[in-house]
């Protein structure tokens, strides 16, 4: 047991540990090291104050934030004469045009199926405007919403716009998909849509106009906007507000409004664009509920010239409280990481459709030096199925090369299936094995890596789905047995030999 002894001097206190019993010579007294002034005491002193010489006192630097361009600036085509192919191929312009002046002139029924969310009812509520414009009667024109979980291919849905008789039919911002004719009846149809698509992805006979190959890529509200505003001289004063909400629910409510886009700065101040962004927020929150009313985001759109009263519409209000709260409560899954580190997967269970609005919400704050994709699988949203939405993480939207998120997707399912083995272990599954059945990618079919290269997504069956990420390797790490910051024993710092206790026991 050490004694402490306690000496005083003047402004400062020292506890001195002396070994019990000890005989010192007079010369090795412990006050003299210890004198006031002394180097010995200065030394004793700042060396409590002196951080550790591994320790930086400068704070870390934050990670810089991408360099991200502007979306208006994203580099056009060009015409055959050299002017801007925007916001789609003129010659699908016409054509497109033709068709709607085509259908007001007829006498039979036209029918209108826009997508669910605030650029698909956008768009079909400035079409609806301009046919009412161009003189056609209420009645012939219907409207018809698909249901939660189908497409204008399913049975149900071409039975249904089957029995409206239609001659015309307009397919709105749903994507593109081959398939059979829109209905089997004689008609003309038309597919205004921007989702990314090739010449042979759209229903059998159907004519289309598509912005995804003429960048800055349109949305279907933008599209529709242009094509019908030399149809009537009232289509811009009536339908500018639809341009703004339909295009602010696809690219955002930060988007300037520069060229080639047009000039909405009558919009804004005639509307207000905090107006018009509420708007956009309402009209999305009814067909994200587990009930899928897209019905009434229709009626309260489309049955009005005021944006402002929208705000008040009191089923809108009641969906976006529900879809805030169920946000909430999913928005919170841990990740987990492909084992290239370049895809985070974050799983939920929702009857609700939050997927994208979760997926949005954590592209823009994980950060990695890896990280390309977040994607959000949802197993509560359809019965057997995995809905899941995938978005750019906002950390690769400045790299060199750019990240396209349906070529991604489906290099991820032609990789080869990963089979479990005795002992937990894994091994790929010889090629032999699998030349007979069909690929993941034909299992998984049209509803795979859907829409657009920068958010795409899918329904698929949830065995299939189970199999991606075992090929994907979500949550599987790989050991860097070449990393020799891994592999190298530290050392650690030889020991001070000298120390006040074996300086006293010296002699």
């Amino acid at each position: 047991m050490l004694l402490r002894r306690r000496l005083w001097l003047p402004s400062c206190t020292f506890l001195i540990r002396t070994a019990p019993k000890l005989d010192l010579p007079s010369r090795h007294s412990p006050i003299l090291p210890l004198a006031l002034g002394t180097g010995c005491a200065r030394q004793m002193i700042s060396s409590k104050r002196k951080a550790p010489p591994n320790q930086s006192s400068t704070p870390a630097k934050k990670r810089p934030k991408p360099d991200i361009p502007e979306y208006h600036t994203t580099p056009s085509v060009k015409e055959d004469d050299g002017s801007i192919q925007w916001p789609a191929p003129r010659s699908q312009i016409d054509k497109a045009r033709s068709i709607i002046l085509e259908s007001a002139e007829a006498k039979s029924n036209i029918v209108l199926v826009p997508d669910k969310d605030a650029d698909g009812l956008s768009a079909g509520a400035i079409l609806q405007h301009t046919l009412l414009l161009l003189g056609v009667s209420p009645e012939r024109i219907k409207t018809h919403l698909l249901t939660k979980g189908n497409t204008v291919h399913s049975d149900v849905e071409r039975q249904r716009l089957a029995s409206f008789n239609p001659e015309y039919v307009f397919v709105i911002d749903q994507g593109s998909r081959p398939g059979p004719p829109i209905v089997d009846s004689p008609h003309t149809g038309l597919v205004i849509d921007h989702h990314f698509a090739t010449p042979s992805d759209f229903p059998e006979g159907s004519n289309y106009v598509t912005a995804c190959h003429s960048p800055p890529v349109a949305t279907s509200a933008l599209l529709t906007y242009h094509i019908c505003e030399t149809l009537h001289p009232e289509v811009a004063s009536k339908c500018d507000w639809l341009c703004v909400v339909g295009t602010h629910g696809d690219l955002g409510t930060t988007l300037k409004w520069s060229h080639p886009f047009p000039d909405m700065n009558s919009a804004f101040k005639k509307y207000k664009k905090k107006v018009l962004n509420d708007v956009v927020s309402l009209v999305n929150a009814p067909r994200r509920t587990a009930t899928y009313d897209v019905r009434s985001a229709w009626e309260a759109l489309s049955g009005t010239d005021d944006p402002a009263s929208v705000l008040k519409n009191p089923r809108l209000l009641d969906a976006r409280a529900e879809v805030n709260a169920e946000v909430e409560r999913c928005t919170h899954a841990a990740p987990k990481f492909s084992s290239d580190g370049k895809v985070a997967v974050f799983r939920i269970k929702s009857e609700a459709q939050v997927h994208p609005v979760i997926a949005t919400r954590w592209a823009g704050h994980l950060q990695s030096n890896k990280l390309e994709i977040v994607m959000v699988a949802n197993e509560g949203y359809l019965e057997g199925k995995v809905n899941f939405s995938c978005r750019i993480a906002r950390c690769a939207r400045g790299r060199e090369s750019p990240v396209n998120i349906i070529e991604i997707l489906k290099a991820y399912a032609n990789l080869p299936e990963i089979v479990p083995v005795e002992g937990g272990a894994t091994t790929e599954e010889p090629p032999s094995a699998v030349t007979t059945n069909p690929t993941l990618l034909e299992r998984m079919g049209e509803n795979f890596a859907r829409g657009h290269v920068q958010a795409s997504g899918g329904i698929v069956a949830t065995e299939d789905f189970e199999e991606l990420m075992r090929r994907m390797e979500v949550g599987v790490k790989k050991a860097n047995d070449s990393s020799p910051s891994k592999n190298k024993t530290k050392e650690s710092p030889a020991k001070q030999k000298n120390t006040l206790l074996t300086y006293f026991k010296k002699g």
